[in-house]
């Protein structure tokens, strides 16, 4: 028998082979095949279409009685290899957990037991007894935060190796492992009811109810703390009712892990969670349970868009804004529109929720495309916190007509800083965000102008107070120590602009007895270093957390009552026509943090530039007037949402090489291209040398995919032939930099 193969390789098309029992074989199963000079994992997809000339190779082995991929799954991959312009046999291999995608059959295995994780001593003794130990005290301090106890599978997904520190804390002394019984699938919390749903959440999960058994994209927006998440267990409830399963995809599992706990407690042993956490034995496991229908629900980040959910009722995408749903590499997939697509291979609903709907999924909606479902309320009647902005080119302006000394100015203003104190009194938390790392963004000579950057990227040192001062480039973290003078002309050096580590030596400084936490890539590097603080200000043993984005991930913190935006402008200035929309959704979302609890929120914005629509809006948490005005400017440049694009990147250590290949590349599209298609560039991509490579870049706009992707298929052949020079193909991208 000739079947059609597609090869776990970067190559382009499928192969034929022979089988000679053909008994065992189904579309979707693994195979052992060879390849040139070496045996490969091969794919099978179904009867080859005809007998190709030369001669043909026989599959050496099956490596799985069942397939791996049910058909809705390689359906899925198959048009996502293809829309995505990726070789197929690569694109199944990225879709597999590592250990089914490597040249070796992988047992089944079934799940252990449920086990839960107990405290036995005060955490404050344990934590005193593992300060060397970062991971086991991070574990602690995970249990602390939920009560003491909690269930081993929803530990994994906020400490790396949870499994094997739990044991050694056993050996310890300082914690009880034991096998329980499965929550029962309509118990939410261990001491309590479920919460009562508000109409609106009724009104919502009806109207999810009403479209099951056919496909239906829903737009859930909701403002922060409306209850989207509620509305997503219960749609879940109602499709498991019915026998079916549930996909679940979050943009960043490892940052809100009671997410899962929360999961796991409604519906026991029937969640698979699915995320980079994991080891590679366990992510296998996972796809086991999925597959074999001991797992119904799957809830993982992007990558879970390809889970083996069996009698898929309904999918979940929350935060759907989310650019973490984008996958930069490989296959270049969107992993929010995947879903959709899924959605409608199994004819289901799918449900988008944010607080602030991405402008594709807005004109969707308009369009009718998408069915638009508000939440326009919080839950228990709470209300949005109340939102300052602060003009910082307003109050330097009037500092110098008062005579104020020439110095580089407070982080905090005055305004900031008396609600801190407020705050603080009170007995209340703060948050500070500030989406820049570091203590400041530039290191210049004020004689000579020259600037610290970095010998391997087109950007600017940052410095951090680490080892004494030390400049770092935050793409390829090369490091140096901050030199005494400037090496040229022996001037003295300036240190300007704002980052984290400066806000929080400013609180130290100045608000006198705070405890001051900090959350960003070099506070938390690690996932046992992002669950200790996590869980430590949940507990409330800090008053203010100081942080970049990672703050605004969807934390529930009852304790917030006082939300400041450090400089809002950060993002504003980015080359990329996406830059004011991420700047509203992010300065919304942690606007958001605020007056999650029994009291009101407020929030404090400083801004140098307050009639931006993306700062101005969120006073006003306006995200209708910001949509609007956004979607008029996108529609006068045929940006997304009313155009499609496709970025071609290139890299190279050599610039003659990638400059020589970018313009070839740009005549051949422009040769090839449709009137309807516009082909921006070449040019140097904004950071035009990245880790030592020089790196251009093309954008070609189009009304629609179609004209795209016949012209990215032919350019996969220039790309392919190019050499030394890396050249990536981006459907839909998200990033421009």
């Amino acid at each position: 028998m000739l079947i059609e193969v597609a090869v776990g390789a970067p190559v382009r098309g499928t192969f034929t082979y022979e089988v000679e029992d053909d008994t065992r074989l189904a579309p979707g199963q693994r195979l052992l095949v060879p390849f040139g000079r070496r045996k490969a994992i091969g794919f099978h997809l179904g009867p080859a279409a005809a007998e190709p000339a030369g001669e043909l190779r026989f599959v050496d082995a099956i490596l799985d009685d069942v397939p791996v991929f049910p058909p809705d799954v390689l359906q899925l991959i198959r048009f996502a290899a293809d829309y995505y312009l990726y070789p197929l046999g690569e694109a199944l291999r990225t879709a597999l957990p590592p250990d089914l995608g490597r040249v070796r059959p992988a047992p089944e295995e079934r799940a252990p037991a449920i086990e839960s994780v107990t405290l036995l001593v005060p955490h404050e003794t344990a934590r005193g007894a593992l300060s060397r130990s970062k991971a086991q005290a991070a574990l602690v301090e995970y249990l602390a935060a939920r009560g003491g106890s909690a269930a081993l599978d929803e530990i994994k997904v906020a400490v790396r190796d949870a499994a094997g520190l739990a044991r050694k804390l056993e050996e310890k002394g300082f914690v009880r492992i034991a096998r329980v019984e499965a929550p029962r699938p309509d118990r939410i919390f261990e001491g309590g009811e479920a919460p009562r749903p508000t109409p609106d959440q009724v009104a919502a999960c009806e109207e999810i109810a009403a479209a099951s058994g056919g496909f239906q994209p829903f737009l859930l927006h909701g403002v922060t703390g409306s209850g989207k998440t509620e509305v997503y267990l219960r749609a879940i409830e109602q499709v498991r009712a019915r026998g079916g399963g549930a996909l679940v995809l979050v943009p960043e599992i490892a940052l809100t892990p009671q997410l899962a706990g929360r999961f796991r407690s409604r519906f026991g042993g029937s969640i698979a969670v699915l995320h980079s956490g994991l080891s590679d034995r366990e992510r296998t496991r996972e796809h086991h349970r999925l597959l074999s229908g001991e797992a119904s629900i799957a809830l993982g980040v992007r990558s879970a868009v390809f889970a083996p959910v069996r009698d898929l009722g309904v999918v979940v995408v929350d935060e759907e804004h989310e650019p973490s749903f984008k996958q930069e590499e490989k296959l270049r997939y969107h992993a929010r529109d995947l879903a959709v697509y899924r959605a409608r291979i199994a004819g289901v609903p799918c449900v988008l929720g944010s607080a602030t709907p991405s402008l594709e999924s807005l004109a969707n909606a308009r369009d009718g495309r998408y069915r638009l479902i508000r939440l326009p309320d919080r839950v228990d009647a709470r209300p949005l916190p109340e939102v300052r902005l602060v003009d910082l080119a307003a109050a330097r302006r009037e500092a110098r007509e008062a005579g104020a000394r020439a110095e580089e100015p407070a982080v905090l203003g005055p305004e900031l800083f008396a609600a801190l104190e407020e705050t603080l009194e009170a007995g209340r938390q703060s948050i500070l965000f500030l989406n820049r790392r570091g203590n400041a963004s530039l290191v210049l000579c004020p004689s000579c102008g020259e600037g610290a950057r970095c010998p391997d990227c087109d950007v600017s040192l940052t410095h951090h107070l680490t080892r004494g001062g030390e400049l770092r480039c935050h793409y390829c973290d090369f490091r140096t120590p901050k030199p005494q003078a400037c090496p040229g002309c022996h001037s003295e050096l300036l240190v300007l602009g704002v980052g984290t580590e400066r806000v929080e030596r400013e609180l130290a400084e100045k608000l006198r007895g705070a405890r001051v936490l900090r959350l960003d890539r070099d506070a938390a590097g690690t996932s046992a270093e992002l669950t200790r603080i996590l869980a430590s200000f949940a507990r409330g043993e800090a008053d203010v957390l100081v942080g970049t984005q990672m703050v605004a991930k969807g934390h529930d913190f009852p304790g917030v009552t006082l939300v400041g935006a450090v400089l809002a402008d950060v993002g504003l200035g980015l080359p990329d026509f996406r830059a004011a929309e991420r700047t509203f959704q992010l300065l919304t979302q942690v606007a958001g943090r605020a007056g999650r609890g029994k009291d009101p929120g407020r929030v404090i914005i400083q801004t140098f530039n307050p009639a931006a629509d993306a700062v101005a809006c969120v006073r006003t948490h306006d995200y209708e007037t910001f949509s609007a005005a956004e979607l008029s400017r996108r529609r006068e440049l045929g940006y997304p949402p009313f155009g499609r694009g496709l970025a071609v990147r290139l890299e190279a250590e050599d610039p003659r090489a990638v400059e020589a290949m970018a313009r070839r590349i740009g005549e051949a599209a422009r040769r090839w291209s449709q009137p309807s298609v516009r082909v921006l560039g070449p040019a140097p991509a904004p950071i035009a040398r990245l880790r030592g490579r020089t790196r251009y870049q093309l954008l070609l706009l189009a009304p629609g995919p179609g004209p795209l992707q016949a012209i990215g298929r032919r350019l996969t052949e220039l790309a392919d032939g190019a050499g030394k020079v890396r050249v990536a193909l981006d459907m839909d991208p998200v990033s421009m930099l």
